[in-house]
């Protein structure tokens, strides 16, 4: 097993007669599985909600979601379920995947009561996952319908970030529409996976297994972008580096002597992950120039190796004393995603500042960007929101979650 690295900049022509140049600097990172290689079994955890507000319909249809994706799973995987409302419990401890019938009935007996500690069944979960970490691929799938009102959603972060340092992928659902999103994102973000949006009951089943089928594409795991850059690149100062693919999260990247390291989590096959990475440029030099190397680190579950490291490819841009623009239209694709992203951030900061007309501005704004990228479904949202807020409409649970949902993806039709 692999990896595949793909750089370029936004315009690798560079103008010499500017004391500094800016540029984006994209990176497409994934595995590539040779013909007939072995990948690594899946180790899942279930965290599920089973509070009183899942009861009847909601907490049916999560049966019926986690038994469809029971029957996805093959011989070497493994399963363990955790459920919780106020408190958390095992229900399957962690095992391989052998009983289907004995399985199901476990999840089958879950009844909706009590309330809601996101951080108990995540700290169970992790426990669970840990029993079968030994060369496997090992992911949390967490869901729940409400807030965090009986746990400490701190706790939650420092569990996910707890999660993420052994190896452990943290994916989150917010199911109908009382969930913290600010929470789950967070989560999510740290835990190195997705964030997905369950709307209606009869969405779960998709949803789940629209997730599943991302778990079941990682092949590498605990992967780690070295940026090494020349004395002619610098990163920005204020947020320099940042994934568009296949979600946007802002990353915190690690300086080490000469060395920039960021934690990228699961490499999957034939899916990117895109980081972007903003640089200022100067003291260049007229003809081609090498401006820095980039390496991944990562592990393979399926060898049992570990700090493997991938090819070092080379980022090179050509100064020029009569500059010519040569724009990567690609690495342009990607700008705008991020510019989504962060334009729909700072609508929902000033809508919670009381800023409505500053809000439907950027949200308008954002809208524009997600149809000069294509997303069509991203822009209708967006567009409609600030049409509502513009009216005097104040904008439901639903509108905010599908908001902060299209900022960060495109959005499936």
């Amino acid at each position: 097993m692999r990896v595949g690295l793909k750089v370029a900049l936004s315009d690798a022509n560079l103008d010499l007669k500017q004391a500094s140049n800016q540029r984006q600097l994209s990176i497409a990172i994934a595995a590539l599985t040779p013909e007939g290689a072995r990948t690594a079994p899946l180790n899942l955890c279930l965290v599920l909600d089973h509070s009183g507000s899942m009861q009847g319909r909601p907490l049916e249809t999560v049966k019926q979601a986690a038994y469809r994706l029971l029957e996805q799973l093959t011989p070497g995987d493994r399963i363990s379920v955790v459920a919780f409302d106020h408190h958390a419990k095992v229900l399957i401890p962690n095992q391989p995947v052998d009983n289907l019938t004995a399985l199901k009935f476990e999840i089958g007996r879950l009844t909706a009561d009590g309330g809601t500690a996101i951080d108990e069944g995540l700290k169970l979960g992790i426990e669970e996952l840990a029993r079968g970490r030994q060369n496997t691929v090992s992911q949390i799938l967490l869901l729940t319908d409400g807030e965090n009102e009986h746990g400490d959603n701190d706790r939650c972060l420092k569990l996910a970030e707890l999660a993420a340092r052994q190896n452990f992928t943290v994916n989150t659902l917010g199911f109908g529409n009382h969930w913290n999103q600010d929470v789950l994102e967070k989560l999510a973000d740290a835990g190195g996976g997705a964030l997905a949006y369950i709307q209606r009951p009869e969405a779960a089943i998709e949803e789940f297994s629209r997730l599943f089928n991302r778990m079941q594409s990682v092949s590498l795991t605990n992967a780690h972008l070295i940026l090494s850059l020349s004395n002619r690149a610098r990163l920005a100062e204020l947020k320099p580096i940042a994934q568009v693919l296949p979600e946007v999260i802002e990353l915190t990247p690690q300086i080490e002597t000469d060395k920039v390291i960021v934690r990228l989590g699961d490499l999957m096959i034939d899916a990117p992950r895109v980081v972007l990475v903003n640089l200022y440029l100067s003291q260049l030099q007229e003809g081609p120039q090498v401006l820095g190397w980039v390496q991944v680190r990562y592990d393979d579950p399926a060898l049992g190796q570990t700090h493997l490291l991938s090819e070092s490819v080379a980022v090179e841009a050509i100064g020029m004393r009569q500059y010519q623009p040569h724009p990567n239209p690609e690495v342009q694709t990607h700008i705008l995603a991020l510019a989504k992203y962060r334009q729909t951030q700072i609508a929902e900061t000033r809508l919670q500042q009381g800023d409505r007309a500053g809000a439907v501005t950027l949200l308008q704004s954002a809208a524009k960007t997600a149809l000069q990228m294509g997303d069509r479904n991203a822009a209708t949202v967006l567009q409609e929101n600030a049409t509502r807020l513009q009216t005097g409409e104040e904008l439901s649970e639903a509108d905010r979650k599908k908001t902060r949902i299209v900022s960060k993806t495109i959005l499936q039709p």
